[in-house]
């Protein structure tokens, strides 16, 4: 298929500054067999069977974004930087996003609030590699002093973060600290709702994939096969394979919350649907013409057009089907993006 088959016109208003107050009054679009129905993620109890199960990413988003100065030198000219953490990187550091990036060279200092300071170590085309002057508590602590959330770039184009945020942007069963982005069908969520779920039959479990600022990145090629995805780091505990594994087999329908856990979820299973405890970096690429392994329905919000990430919507529920929903989506106001409204989607059985 090519790029131009998943782009759609979004009017501007439609894009998401704040999330629904509370998190569970937002809207819910649900997709199932031919049909669409408008409802609320406080309805997600009643939608749902005894004995399906819910997969959690239990990702924790950092405060990823930085502001600084770049010094060149002990007497050296001294400039703005701008960084965004992207990933551990191998060997040690971080590779990061920077503004202006072209003007950044290995051996620059930069200096960032709380006394925090790193060294451009190399610099690609792309992106930098930054080596701080502390590791584990330290620099957990230094950086939540000197950072910021690292909203996405369409939220920023309408309004800087602030300190709601910090709440906003963060699920309430966030626990392993290294996203650089929420994923964002969890923040849909509270403890009551949790409990719901939990109270009409329907099981939990949580895995971690730590989202990386990769997932914003644009698709490039018309052709979308040659796209190549970017990787990110993931963990499947023993536990939650095993619940997992039990409620599929005993009939139950596995749905992922968010597109996160869907990608890991199938990084994880086996040809025969079967989830394996796992640890690694996975860069899966789902797309039309993906067999699912484990995975029968999923929450998610309103994805970007032209985006991996609708891709992965029109391989699960087929590319007309996510058609017609966009399109309702659009017609009926639903709000889109990160802080927007979600969907329930099941494939056509």
């Amino acid at each position: 298929m090519k790029l131009d088959d998943f782009d759609f016109d979004l009017p501007e208003r439609l894009i998401a500054a704040r999330p629904a107050r509370p998190r569970t009054s937002a809207r819910l679009l649900v997709v199932a067999g031919d049909g669409l129905a408008d409802r609320r993620v406080s309805d997600l109890p009643g939608l749902l069977r005894p004995g399906d199960h819910l997969v959690l990413n239990n990702t924790r988003v950092i405060p990823a974004r930085l502001e600084g100065v770049r010094r060149r030198g002990p007497a050296g000219p001294e400039a703005r930087v701008a960084v965004t953490l992207m990933q551990p990187a191998a060997g040690g550091g971080w590779e990061a996003l920077a503004r202006p990036l072209r003007k950044l060279a290995p051996g620059d200092a930069l200096h960032f609030a709380a006394g925090l300071t790193a060294e451009v170590i190399a610099r690609t085309d792309d992106r930098a590699v930054l080596r701080f002057d502390r590791e584990g508590a330290a620099f957990d602590a230094a950086l939540a002093a000197a950072g910021a959330m690292p909203l996405p770039p369409y939220i920023e184009r309408l309004r800087p973060a602030d300190a709601q945020d910090v709440t906003d942007y963060q699920s309430v069963f966030a626990r392993h600290a290294g996203a650089v982005a929420a994923p964002t069908a969890s923040l849909h969520f509270d403890e009551a709702l949790l409990r719901d779920i939990v109270a009409a039959g329907v099981g939990l479990s949580e895995l971690t994939l730590h989202v990386g600022a990769g997932t914003f990145l644009p698709v490039k090629v018309d052709d979308i096969a040659r796209h190549r995805m970017h990787a990110e780091r993931g963990h499947v505990g023993a536990d939650a394979a095993a619940a997992i594994n039990a409620a599929r087999a005993a009939g139950g329908r596995v749905i992922a919350v968010g597109t996160t856990a869907l990608r890991l979820l199938e990084s994880a299973a086996d040809a025969d649907g079967i989830l394996h405890p796992w640890q690694g970096e996975t860069d899966i690429f789902i797309r039309p013409g993906h067999r699912f392994r484990i995975t029968d329905g999923l929450i998610t919000n309103f994805h970007l057009p032209r985006s991996t990430l609708l891709m992965l919507v029109s391989a699960l529920i087929g590319h007309d089907r996510m058609r017609a929903a966009y399109d309702h989506a659009i017609a009926a106001e639903y709000r889109f993006f990160s802080y927007g409204d979600a969907s329930l989607l099941f494939p056509r059985e």
